[in-house]
């Protein structure tokens, strides 16, 4: 090996701190050094982050404690303490503390305050940090950098107030301005308190000072406004930023997922493809979610392909990402070929390919799946049997989706939850065993919650048990008193029970509780932008040469083959005339028809709906896939249904 000197120059000179190489060099001229040797090197102005990292070995911790006590200048025992903060060793950095104690120098020094409060708040010593902080602050006077680590400490240990209020003293304690590390701290705490005033109390000060903003505080500002939905303010900021970092447009995808603002997060997405911003994997996770959400295929295709060109290998939760996207846009098979590829699967990647195949039907090639994920030694867990168990009832696998319930107690030792009790009134329920049913809701060991008898409710509507559907309806007014839907499905039983007194009955009550119906709504993606659609709008489009041209087609050839709209559950109180307008502007028949104009021959058309298809919705599909020869694929709240020359995935059992 080189001279220690030269190498450290050379090391220095050609940033070489990232290679593991040198790294482990630089391990080697530590190990045998004597006291005096290492007193050497930590005086040595050389202080790279791998210098850190050889330290942070507990080892050589222990021997730089001991070393430290003959030293009297600062800056190694920043050096020390920084390592003791990455390896999160307390241990040493109490030694090392002791040691600044004794030495009245060093003691009121405030890159070691600094360093000793982000200590003790990285290893949730909040009382220490607290400790420290009011001593130093009754002694001495207090830098910035010290009262914004504190603010740092007290939100990364779950008291952002308390941050927002050490905050306030600084500014009492100081003349000057605050500083961008302090000003980003505060920020950091009013988006996880949600105070947007306060944030805005900031922001002005940013604008007093007159000069150029650091991007990290840029970025804070950003997501406060963003977390707190300030679209235009953030936008503001955004478009006023001198440069952007990968952080700051992940941190705007994230946002604008987490609010489903699907439309602004793709059209952002776009700009950083054309801006060539780099992808991180944590970009392309955040967007696929929302491309599931919406089923936006091609843009989720986009991403895999870019996943594909490049030369980083992917991580787990990306092609976990990848294959839920592609299983909640109807794609099953693509969704199978990531995970059969996935050299490393984890039990999410098991649990969201067995959900892929539940929420399309394949019921076969889902219990298939789980034997294979038995016989491979992987043990479910609850969301496995929730897949597994919501699976068998779309698909009316009665018997087994009860033995399997019995299985997940006894052979898996696993307890079910309310949402397993729930899968299993709903198999018993649409099966017609509706006084099973509701003995497994008398017995359970929890109390029912609305999904419980929401389920039971839907099973009454199915089979015209109007009596046990009071009974539920009766418990989902209490427990939802506002949920819209079960008023809706209320009155779809008494509406196919022909019981047009208490159907009005429950129209009076939606209106005396403010409760209005959920508006019907569709969505399909045509090329790169995702077109929405309202039950009983849509004007423009209807009104349309194009649209009237296909509607007309659309009727000939559906009265030809004996199809008639069902009018059964529109209003009874209108003509007939009306309830069949009503009806054909169902969203889903908007959105179908959109997607036959503006999309090729050949071309699967993929609909998203908010709520359950109806009866004549799901009976339209199946005669337009017929006539048209296109591939529908439909997914409501519930389930995917995929519509072939006149027949649905479903076997009409939904």
């Amino acid at each position: 090996m080189p001279p220690l000197g030269t190498f450290l120059k050379n090391y220095d000179t050609n940033c070489l701190s990232s290679k593991a190489a040198d790294v482990a060099t630089l391990q080697g001229y530590l190990s045998p050094l004597r006291s005096q040797s290492l007193i050497h090197f930590l005086r040595t102005p050389f202080r790279q982050h791998s210098t850190y990292t050889v330290l942070s070995k507990s080892a050589n911790l222990d021997e730089a404690v001991v070393t430290l006590s003959s030293l009297s200048t600062p800056e190694p025992y920043t050096d020390a303490l920084h390592a003791c903060i990455s390896a999160k060793s307390l241990h040493h950095g109490q030694k090392i503390h002791s040691l600044i104690l004794s030495n009245p120098k060093l003691r009121r020094d405030p890159k070691l305050l600094t360093k000793l409060i982000t200590l003790f708040s990285v290893c949730r010593r909040l009382d220490l940090a607290r400790k420290l902080f009011h001593e130093a602050k009754d002694s001495t006077f207090l830098t910035e950098e010290v009262w914004a680590a504190m603010a740092i400490a007290f939100s990364r240990n779950g008291s952002p107030r308390e941050a927002l209020a050490a905050y306030v003293d600084m500014l009492c304690s100081f003349v000057a301005p605050p500083g961008d590390f302090s000003i980003s701290a505060a920020l950091k705490a009013c988006v996880e308190v949600k105070d947007l005033r306060f944030g805005r109390g900031v922001h002005a000060q940013i604008v007093k000072r007159r000069r150029k903003v650091d991007q990290v505080v840029e970025n804070a500002l950003l997501r406060l406004y963003m977390e707190r939905g300030c679209f235009e303010d953030a936008r503001k900021v955004f478009d006023g930023m001198s440069e952007r970092n990968i952080v700051t447009w992940n941190s705007l995808v994230s946002v604008l997922s987490k609010k489903v603002r699907v439309h602004e997060m793709f059209s952002l997405f776009r700009k950083m493809q054309e801006e060539r911003i780099g992808f991180s994997w944590a970009t392309l996770t955040t967007v696929l979610p929302a491309c599931s959400r919406v089923a936006a295929l091609l843009t989720g295709k986009e991403i895999h392909a870019q996943v594909v060109k490049s030369s980083e290998r992917p991580d787990v939760p990306l092609l976990n990402s990848l294959m839920d996207m592609y299983g909640k846009c109807g794609e099953v098979v693509y969704a199978r070929r990531i995970f059969d590829g996935m050299l490393n699967k984890d039990l999410t990647s098991w649990n969201i390919m067995l959900n892929s195949y539940a929420i399309n039907g394949s019921i076969q090639e889902e219990i298939k799946l789980f034997d294979t994920m038995i016989e491979s030694g992987v043990a479910p867990d609850g969301i496995t049997f929730v897949a597994l168990l919501s699976g068998c009832s779309d698909t009316g696998l009665t018997e087994y989706g009860v033995s399997l319930f019995e299985r997940m107690k006894g052979e898996f030792r696993v307890s079910p939850a309310l949402e397993h009790y729930a899968c299993l009134v709903d198999i018993l329920g649409r099966a017609g065993r509706i006084q099973e049913a509701v003995k497994v809701i008398e017995t359970m060991p929890f109390k029912a919650s609305g999904s419980v008898w929401g389920s039971l409710l839907n099973s009454c509507r199915l089979h015209g048990n109007v009596r046990v559907g009071e009974i539920a309806a009766q418990e989902l007014f209490v427990l939802e008193p506002h949920n819209p839907g079960n008023y809706v499905m209320v009155s779809n039983l008494y509406a196919d029970a022909k019981m047009w007194d208490k159907v009005d009955k429950i129209r009076e009550v939606m209106k005396q509780r403010g409760i209005k119906k959920e508006a019907g709504c569709s969505w399909v993606q045509v090329k790169d932008k995702i077109q929405i659609f309202v039950a009983g709008g849509g004007y423009e489009f209807r009104n349309s040469d194009e649209y009237k041209k296909l509607w007309l087609e659309l009727q000939e050839a559906m009265e030809r083959l004996g199809y008639a709209p069902d009018t059964s559950l529109v209003l009874h109180d209108v003509d007939e005339a009306t309830k069949v307008n009503w009806v054909c502007g169902h969203s889903e028949r908007l959105a179908t028809s959109y997607s036959l104009i503006h999309t090729g021959e050949g071309v699967p058309i993929r609909v998203t709906k908010n709520l359950r298809v109806c009866g004549d919705c799901h009976k339209w599909m199946k005669i337009v896939s017929q006539v048209t020869g296109r591939v529908i694929v439909l997914r409501d709240t519930k389930r995917f249904h995929h519509f072939a020359d006149g027949v649905c995935s479903c076997k009409d059992y939904w």
